[in-house]
């Protein structure tokens, strides 16, 4: 697989990355631990040198199973992970004070069976702390040697900005794809100006632009989609049409829906990285195959057109998580 350079940073990795999250976390049930093993090595196989995840997830279960995954290769590989939120636990509030920084940084190195984190992020934008504290505090990891490179988290261009000013950010990681495209407007001006990465996270819409989920989808009780507006009957109906209209354009050439969502992301820019996540090693498969497609500037123009007169019904995050985003 291609390589891509985080903007400035030097930071080099496959082009497309694994997000690992839904092996533990967020989906429902955690996959069976030898198996999800066996699907981060499969994608190791297949090029990708690019693993996401976070002491939330689980909270700590996929630091650890990323661990022990990928220790064989340790040195070939681009972890990143991320610290943010009280103990560990998304449910429980924010936390970046500087001594829970360097807490997490020390604890994930142990689960991560490391001497480095090569990508640190923080996970949300905590209101409580100065970033520039944050950054500060990541600025000594990296001096210290436990830490490559900082990275942010669904942060707005002024948090960004900030923090950049103290220790130049490799990447900011943000959900961005064909149905959500609100970065589009401040965010990828800003990083293309101050030379920052972007890696999307749920470049496939959480699997809705797979063309796999309709409005007769019933998501396990603990998958966080539940919850989610535009995951609703409703919604998911009225959504439908942009499915539709990807497979369409997928059929046309030969590729699958969510080949064609991933290569329109690999098209936007040079130093966009998406991190498709999946549990099943013929998604991964499939995910992979999006690498090789190059879609022409007229490929673009018909997907932008297409889908800019089809408006994306709910919204990507209840209220309550919605307020965490963007600071």
């Amino acid at each position: 697989m291609e390589k891509r350079t985080l903007g400035n940073s030097g930071l080099e990795v496959s082009a497309l990355g694994l997000g690992c999250m839904g092996l533990s976390y967020g989906y429902g049930p955690a996959t069976d631990k030898q198996d999800a093993i066996r699907l981060i090595r499969m994608a190791f196989e297949r090029g990708v040198t690019f693993f996401d995840t976070a002491e939330a997830y689980g909270p700590f279960a996929n630091e650890e199973l990323l661990g022990e995954a990928l220790q064989p290769f340790r040195d070939q590989v681009v972890i990143a992970t991320k610290f943010g939120f009280l103990n560990g636990d998304s449910t429980k509030g924010l936390d970046s004070r500087p001594e829970r920084i360097r807490q997490v940084a020390d604890e994930a190195l142990t689960r991560l069976r490391t001497d480095r984190i090569d990508l640190f992020y923080q996970h949300r934008v905590d209101p409580n702390v100065p970033i520039e504290d944050v950054a500060g505090t990541v600025k000594e990891l990296i001096q210290a040697g436990k830490v490559n490179h900082f990275g942010m988290s669904e942060a707005g261009v002024q948090s960004i900005r900030k923090a950049h000013a103290v220790q130049p950010l490799a990447a900011l990681q943000s959900e961005y794809s064909l149905w959500w495209r609100e970065p589009e407007k401040e965010i990828l001006p800003a990083l293309d100006e101050l030379g920052i990465g972007f890696v999307p996270f749920s470049p496939l819409g959480k699997g809705f632009l797979t063309g796999k989920i309709d409005e007769n989808t019933s998501f396990d009780k603990t998958d966080f989609r539940n919850i989610v507006p535009r995951f609703s009957e409703e919604n998911r109906r009225a959504n439908q049409k942009l499915v539709d209209l990807l497979g369409d354009l997928a059929t046309q050439r030969a590729a699958t829906p969510a080949q064609i969502a991933l290569a329109w992301l690999l098209a936007q820019k040079p130093w966009i990285v998406p991190i498709p996540g999946t549990t099943k090693l013929h998604r991964l498969e499939e995910n992979m195959g999006a690498a090789a497609i190059e879609l022409s500037a007229d490929d673009i123009s018909l997907i932008d057109a297409a889908f800019s007169a089809i408006p994306v019904q709910g919204d990507r995050y209840p209220a309550h998580l919605q307020k965490r985003v963007n600071n």
